[in-house]
């Protein structure tokens, strides 16, 4: 290279730094609006066509419904936080009739004592933070009671979702929760089992993470 070039090229980094690219603003999109029946409609919809089992139950009735699922589907065990907002529900539930049932797991040891087991677990199940309507997504905010590799590890993730926490859009769930007082570090969204594609755009469901998503919207 030439005393001349490498000048060049030295001065055009020089300057390089100084130079700034106008971005434009991003286009707000416009807000969705459901009412209570429509949020749950949509939602089911879309997470239905992501291959997500969705039940809309009563509240009085949705162990029932998860006890039915269970023994249906011959899970062995069943995964839970025992200090969950579902906790103690699923326990009663268990307390009074266990035929046929799996028995119950409660998550409450550090990862490195418990991957064991853990690993060979049918069934995890979590409640939610809430649902987006016209993204077809649940809302999970993994805490100390309910780690995530509670919906991420099982097969089987069941995830519980009271109607009255379905949003139309993640902006108004934001808002409406008030995000922006306390997040944790983890927020996930979930539209379906776990899914990949390639580079010819083929989906395949199933591949990293729960092969199944059965999720009771509780009206």
């Amino acid at each position: 290279m030439t005393s001349p070039d490498r000048d060049r090229i030295m001065a055009r980094l020089h300057t390089s730094g100084t130079e700034h690219t106008v971005v434009p603003e991003a286009a707000i999109p416009p807000d969705s609006a459901f009412d209570p029946q429509e949020k749950i409609t949509q939602l089911a919809t879309l997470m239905g066509a992501m291959k997500t089992e969705v039940h809309v139950v009563e509240t009085a009735g949705w162990v029932d419904k998860l006890k039915e699922l269970a023994r249906e589907r011959g899970w062995e065990q069943l995964l839970y936080g025992p200090a969950s907002p579902i906790g103690s529900a699923i326990e009663t539930a268990w307390e009074s009739d266990t035929d046929g049932l799996p028995a119950l797991v409660a998550y409450t040891e550090p990862v490195e004592s418990f991957k064991d087991k853990l690993f060979q677990i049918d069934a995890g199940i979590t409640s939610t933070q809430g649902g987006i309507a016209d993204v077809g997504a649940i809302v999970l905010w993994p805490t100390e009671e309910e780690p995530r590799l509670l919906s991420l590890v099982p097969p089987v993730h069941v995830a519980v979702l009271h109607a009255d926490t379905i949003t139309s859009s993640l902006a108004e769930m934001i808002s409406v929760q008030n995000w922006a007082g306390g997040m944790p570090t983890n927020a996930l969204l979930i539209s379906g089992p776990s899914k990949t594609a390639d580079i010819e755009f083929t989906l395949v469901f199933g591949v990293h993470g729960p092969k199944e998503l059965v999720v009771f919207i509780l009206k």
